[in-house]
This record gives C-alpha cells, structure tokens and sequence, in this order.
C-alpha cells in the first residue's frame, strides 16, 4: 500500500454528492455538526421538532450555497421517522449518513424519576435511534455504503456523583446507546456501513445551558478536574463527526470515541 499524499486526504473528507440526515438538527451539537457537513459539502435532510429552528437552519445552509430540506419529526414516533426518511429518499435519491444526535437530559435517580419520565427520555435517547437506523439501514444495504453516528456521552462510562446531577436514565440510555451501536457493525459492516458511537463531555448546548453552566461552581470544579481545565468549544465535536461520516475512517467500526478533554481518565 502506497503512501496517502495530501489530494487524497483532501478528498477523502470531501463529503460533496453525500446526503446526511441529522436528528436533533435545529440546536446544540446537532445543528453544528450540520453546518460542518454542508461545509464539507453535503445535502442535509434536517429533522427535529423545532420547525423554527429547522426553517433558519435551512435558510443558513442554502443563502451559504448548500442544499437542505427539513422535516418535523418526533423521533418517539414511528410514523414520523418512516415519513422524514421516505421524504429524504424521494429528495435525494439517497442516504449516506446518519446522525443520531436527537436526545435529552433528566435530572434524577431511579428512586425519585416518575415510570413514564422515564419510559419518555428512553423513547428519545435509545429509541428514537433504534428506529432511524431502522428505516435508514435499508437503504444503505441496497447502496451498499453508509455512515452512522451516533451520539451516546461521557455519561455512559462516567455518572456524576453529586445528587443535584444525577442522571440514572441518561446514564442507562447513552449506555445503551454504545451497545445498539456494536450489534449494527457487527451484522451490518460487511455491507460497506460502518457504525460509530461519540461521547461527548461537557459542552454548552440548549440541554445543559440551564442547569450544569448555570453554576458557577460545578464550572470551577470542573475546570479543575478536567485534565485540559476546561469544558468542550463549539464546534469541537464536529472533527471526531466529520472523521466518522467520511472515507477517512473508512476502516473504524463499532467504536465509541469520547470527546471530553481526558474526563474519563481522573
């Protein structure tokens, strides 16, 4: 094998002629990890359940030269999700990338969060992801490529301690994220589809705004555990997204890549 000179890197994070559907796309991670990939050069099909938020992301990507549709889309509804994907399908032509970003954050133990609280964040974090690769999948094996990102957390491998931060079902669905994550490689890799988890730490988006960077003092401790000092930068996630969703990693699969500065390892 020869050596890859710097075109050929060049076009391998080319994502032009690529389409990628994002969940949880009008805010947070999601919505800059969309505007990474039409940076790179890729049609979105955009899906959350701000139609707001949708139609100013859409406008941002199309006055910047890019291409993008959106749909509403409440990831706990099947119907929904079967609709968006059909609706990309018929756009495009098309799906190369998955983004499974949709989620939410709930404060509380297993002893003090209500059965259908919980059953709800489960329906968001794991099942909403179970059923997009459900209806994406498909597709992928008939095309024979495809790119899945899934957006599992740091909180998967790491709890907080602290009662105030406790998030027993964020914890179990971001886990189990991991684990739906290594069954799709496995059965689905020799299809030309690799299947890769991201677990980000601590990043100020529209889920954590109100609660860990509203104090002042969970920022400094953190700050002074954390082994860079300090929490994740916008747009900070979107390299380890954007290495995942193009040929560059055309290799990688079934693995679960933290980006949280070294939390995991103090």
């Amino acid at each position: 094998m020869g050596t890859i000179g710097t075109k050929e890197i060049r076009s391998f994070l080319d994502l032009s002629g690529k389409v990628a559907i994002v969940t949880g796309a009008a805010s947070g991670l999601g919505k800059s990890a969309s505007l990474a990939y039409a940076t790179c050069g890729a049609k979105l099909a955009l899906l959350d359940v701000s139609e707001k938020g949708l139609a100013e992301l859409a406008k941002e990507i199309t006055d910047n030269g890019g291409e993008a549709i959106y749909a509403v889309c409440d990831v706990r509804k099947e119907a929904d999700i079967s609709a968006c994907v059909q609706k990309a399908i018929n756009h495009y032509g098309r799906i190369d990338i998955l983004l499974n970003n949709a989620g939410v954050a709930l404060n509380g133990s297993v002893v003090d969060v209500e059965k259908d609280d919980w059953d709800n964040a489960m329906d968001i974090n794991i099942g909403g992801m179970y059923l997009m690769c459900k209806y994406v999948l498909p597709f992928m094996k008939e095309q024979k490529y495809g790119k899945i990102v899934n957006v599992s957390s740091i909180n998967a491998v790491v709890a907080d301690k602290p009662y105030s931060q406790v998030r027993h079902v964020y914890n179990a669905s971001k886990a189990a994220a991991i684990g739906l994550t290594k069954g799709i490689a496995a059965s689905h890799g020799r299809y030309n589809i690799t299947t890769n988890a991201i677990g980000p730490g601590l990043f100020e988006t529209n889920m954590t705004q109100d609660n860990l960077y509203a104090s002042e003092k969970f920022l400094e401790v953190y700050s002074k555990v954390n082994p860079m000092g300090r929490g994740g930068a916008e747009g900070e996630v979107n390299g380890t997204i954007l290495f995942l969703s193009s040929e560059m990693s055309s290799y990688v699969n079934g693995q679960f890549i933290l980006i949280e500065g070294g939390m995991a390892t103090v």
